[in-house]
């Protein structure tokens, strides 16, 4: 074949530092933007960037000449820069969730990305990972997934 092409769509996830509440409404806004953006110059198209004040989700149809770890790094070690000029301490956790989603479960997605502000009114972060750990399979240990 002379052509490579690839369709893989990734939803990630990724908190602050000890799930701290840092990331306000207005912060967040310029914030999916920017990290839609480091998705874009990777080559990635960015589809909906979202989240709550301790943590984002990003649903990603990844390049196929990047990583899922490689575009991660680039995605929060580029966003932390940018946040540290507006808020000085700033850090992501060191772990991230990555899983794939099929292209017809692209909409429920972004549909879920998009009410973040009304689930975490009554789940937290931590119930609503441990939730996507349960739905797309992933086996964990509960001790090693908060930092």
């Amino acid at each position: 074949m002379p052509q490579s092409l690839s369709l893989v769509i990734i939803h990630i996830i990724f908190s602050t530092k000890d799930r701290s509440d840092v990331l306000d409404k207005d912060i967040s806004r310029e914030l999916y933007l920017y990290l839609a953006t480091i998705a874009r110059n990777n080559d990635c198209e960015c589809y909906r960037a979202g989240g709550a004040s301790n943590h984002v989700h990003l649903a990603i149809r990844l390049s196929r000449t990047i990583t899922i770890a490689k575009l991660i790094e680039e995605l929060k070690t580029s966003s932390t820069k940018w946040l540290k000029k507006h808020l000085p301490n700033f850090s992501w956790q060191r772990g991230y969730g990555a899983f794939s989603v099929g292209p017809s479960d692209l909409p429920a997605l972004l549909a879920y990305i998009d009410t973040q502000e009304e689930h975490h009114r009554k789940h937290s972060f931590e119930d609503e990972f441990r939730a996507l750990l349960k739905k797309y399979g992933v086996e964990h240990d509960e001790r090693y997934i908060w930092d």
